[in-house]
């Protein structure tokens, strides 16, 4: 009996999926081939120097993720860790995934190569326009934005004004030549 509740409870919901839905639930998380957060250090296997001589000093191996274009920025997760990696002149660059300052996604950012600014490649967070060098994570200048986006980036900046120092957290993100396969380290 219970087979057949479902089954019409799932023909009645079934209406209200359409393709969005679908696209929206899925998930976009890739793998690490080890955990090398707090709990990896705690653990006497895994000691720092074990940590940092991972795959011959490259990090921890990514799966189940594709790499940014040229030019572009996307987001990865590894369980509760978001990155925002991106993709300038065929080198790869990530920095934490969400803005220190506001807590909005930085991969939904802008990629700044502009020469007006120091330490480029920079990103700039789509909320409060506070740039990070991909390179140090070191924040910088604000983005100057114009119309709504700039009225937003005024009313966040206003808003977290106690935050405006802080630093992003930066990985380094190396491609072995041979095999394709992608390593994440901190930096």
């Amino acid at each position: 009996m219970e087979k057949h509740v479902t089954l019409l409870l799932l023909l009645v919901l079934c209406q209200f999926v359409t393709p969005f839905n679908l696209i929206m639930m899925g998930s976009r998380k890739g793998k690490l081939k080890r955990n090398l957060g707090p709990e990896a250090e705690s653990n006497p296997k895994m000691s720092k120097g074990a940590l940092k001589t991972l795959n011959q000093g490259k990090g921890q191996e990514i799966t189940g993720v594709t790499v940014p274009a040229e030019g572009k920025v996307k987001g990865w997760q590894f369980g509760n860790q978001k990155i925002a990696c991106a993709n300038i002149d065929g080198r790869l660059y990530a920095v934490q995934g969400a803005c220190p300052r506001c807590a909005f996604d930085l991969f939904k950012g802008d990629i700044i190569t502009d020469d007006a600014f120091e330490d480029i490649p920079r990103l700039a967070c789509p909320t409060c326009s506070t740039t990070y060098s991909l390179r140090t994570g070191k924040h910088g200048p604000p983005l100057k934005r114009t119309g709504l986006a700039g009225f937003v980036a005024g009313l966040t900046t206003t808003a977290t004004q106690t935050d405006a120092g802080e630093n992003a957290k930066c990985f380094v993100i190396t491609r072995d030549d041979v095999s394709g396969r992608l390593f994440c380290k901190d930096k």
